[in-house]
């Protein structure tokens, strides 16, 4: 049986995450630098093997003040801990789930996300792609990122919950 190597497609990917903000809002932000990859026993993805990476540095919610926020030690620690990973431990990528460790920071965690799988296709130059929309929650402060603050009136004002929602694409390499 032949493996299958597959590799994200930055160019028609986006990695992002959702949190609510007093409760009434969710702000979303993203990461612009990462890697991830597949690798399966056949060109079907069965049995697949996902790695992610995503550079903290590259956080981005449209708002400077915030990102450098989340980029410190409150949250994030960029600069002790400059990047995000998972690893699956068991994927059924076209059956909707994947299992595996996410470490932020230094603590690693199973995590389980739905997985939709949108189809294999060869594109305009021939390459051989496969889609998938991505989502999941975790809890922020499992991953010690524990910052926490209310208003004045008692309200919270960013919630433990992180909403994971990703849509990407992914080439087959050669």
């Amino acid at each position: 049986m032949a493996t299958s190597k597959w590799s994200i497609d930055p160019f028609h990917s986006e990695i992002q995450f959702k949190v609510k903000h007093l409760m009434i809002t969710n702000v979303t932000g993203s990461f612009s630098k990462y890697a991830a990859s597949i690798t399966a026993d056949d060109e079907k993805l069965t049995n697949a093997k996902v790695t992610f990476t995503a550079e903290v540095d590259s956080i981005s919610t449209g708002n400077d003040q915030r990102d450098g926020h989340l980029k410190s030690d409150d949250f994030f620690s960029a600069a002790k801990f400059p990047q995000v990973r998972f690893t699956s431990t068991s994927a059924s990528v076209v059956g909707g789930k994947v299992e595996g460790l996410l470490t932020i920071r230094d603590v690693t965690r199973p995590v389980t996300l739905d997985v939709d799988f949108g189809g294999i296709v060869v594109d305009g130059y021939g390459q051989t792609k496969a889609g998938f929309s991505i989502s999941g929650k975790i809890n922020r402060k499992d991953f010690d990122l524990q910052w926490s603050a209310v208003t004045e009136a008692g309200g919270v004002v960013v919630s433990d919950e992180v909403r994971i929602v990703a849509e990407v694409q992914f080439v087959k390499e050669a």
